[in-house]
């Protein structure tokens, strides 16, 4: 697994922070398994933990380590805490069809106590995890030996106590809860909500409501599957709770639509509340104009006013006053508007990148392809390209925009658009909800930056 971290200070936007490399994760072969690819990636709400989740079915957990007294301006690195294999491929036998392991989503549950919970889902079926540390174990039994086995019984002369001795730090991922036979299509999102008790999941047509207790049921809230399914024009490609209001949610089409629902309105919410669509700009009318505007990512910001979408070539910010276009719009990738042609024929056009937020809105971050990724702040209106690569694997290196010739005669430092590698693309991204840390991942490596402190 490879994974970029990046830090930087609170609310400090692309203009005012140097990024530098601080860790990469995974190993570095050009040889790379199929079961090693990051699927996914998630901080916990207070940024200690990082997850990630990958096609062969295991969640890797990385701690960050306390700040160091002697070098109070450099932030912990984040080393692993847990590894366990979370989803085993299955087959249903009723349809003829295998089950992948892969990871799709992990969301982390608010901490209550000491343990911490995850929830991660394949295409099929959502587990809960708890993950959980033992520093003590008990001793002296009375009905049984220290390694287990059980005592005659009339040996046993003298009644005594158990005592609790220390041992070796152990972390335990154990299954909590297994929420399954809810989905017949790929479960493609998970999300908590604000009331600690429910979380939704959707796949292509169905969004199911759970509560976490109980695994028997859940309850329909979505349902656009058309009673006959050669009708079917759109599926839904993401859903997402609102941060602070329970009863409110969206989801996001493959026709570049996002409706909000509110679960006051009536139980089964097919019918929404709004509806959030921008009207396409008739110069830019292609065969392939379908295909870029289906939405891969929906965040809302974490003040709950705004939200984000990302479709192939675009980010935008919709406030949720304002349905008729988004008031913010930035190009990801515009250059690629000439290759459409080719990114069809290798599949690259149905990539399913995702976005996220910085802690405090005012910095917005998705991938793009040779490992670049990009980042726009809001507040000055700038943007910036990095990318994750080896040859800036150096401790403490600071990262140097990249630029993109697109056209005429190329600038020194500047990269051709013919020369950019698609094979190699950054999907899955996260930013530390309290401090500028970035987590990008690279097919099967997790890079890590951090801003320049000091």
């Amino acid at each position: 697994i490879t994974m970029f971290v990046i830090v930087g200070w609170p609310g400090g936007g692309s203009s005012d922070v140097q990024w530098c490399f601080s860790q990469v994760k995974g190993a570095m072969d050009d040889d790379v398994a199929e079961a090693d690819i990051i699927s996914t990636v998630e901080f916990n709400q207070s940024g200690e933990l990082l997850a990630t989740g990958d096609k062969g079915g295991r969640v890797v957990i990385f701690q960050q380590e306390p700040e160091s007294k002697n070098q109070p301006l450099r932030r912990g690195e984040y080393n692993v805490y847990s590894t366990f294999q979370s989803h085993e491929p299955e087959f249903d036998y009723l349809k003829s069809l295998e089950i992948e392991e892969k990871i799709n989503k992990i969301r982390w549950l608010p901490q209550k106590n000491a343990a911490h919970f995850l929830l991660s889902t394949n295409d099929k079926t959502i587990k809960l995890w708890k993950i959980s540390e033992r520093d003590k174990r008990p001793e002296g039994y009375n009905l049984k030996e220290e390694d287990g086995r059980y005592k005659d019984p009339s040996t046993i002369t003298a009644l005594r106590v158990p005592v609790l001795t220390p041992m070796d730090l152990m972390v335990e991922a154990s299954p909590r809860r297994v929420f399954a036979n809810a989905h017949t299509y790929h479960i493609n999102s998970i999300s908590i909500n604000s009331d600690c008790e429910t979380y939704l999941s959707a796949d292509d047509l169905r969004i199911n409501l759970w509560h976490q207790e109980i695994t028997d049921r859940s309850f329909n809230i979505v349902d656009i599957k058309p009673a006959n399914m050669e009708d079917l024009t759109e599926v839904i490609t993401a859903a997402e709770f609102h941060p602070n209001q329970c009863n409110t949610f969206v989801y996001s089409s493959s026709k570049g639509t996002i409706r909000l629902c509110d679960m006051r309105a009536s139980a089964l919410c097919d019918k929404h509340t709004k509806l959030f669509e921008e009207p396409e700009d008739p110069n830019n009318r292609s065969f392939f104009s379908e295909i870029i505007s289906s939405i891969s990512d929906v965040k809302f910001s974490n003040n709950g006013r705004y939200m984000m979408t990302r479709d192939y070539l675009s980010v935008k910010i919709w406030d949720l006053c304002m349905e008729t276009r988004p008031v913010e719009t930035y190009q990801v990738h515009e250059y690629l508007r000439s290759k459409l042609c080719s990114l069809y024929e290798n599949d690259c056009i149905f990539d399913k990148f995702e976005c996220c937020w910085n802690g405090n809105d005012s910095v917005v971050m998705t991938g793009s392809y040779n490992n670049f990724f990009r980042m726009f702040d809001r507040g000055y209106q700038q943007d910036v390209t990095y990318e994750a690569s080896r040859e800036n694997s150096r401790p403490r290196s600071i990262l140097k925009p990249r630029k993109i010739s697109t056209g005429g005669k190329r600038k020194k430092d500047e990269i051709s658009v013919d020369s950019l590698d698609f094979s190699k693309k950054i999907i899955h991204t996260a930013w530390h909800p309290l401090d500028n840390i970035i987590a990008v991942a690279t097919t099967n490596n997790l890079y890590i930056f951090q801003d320049k402190l000091n």
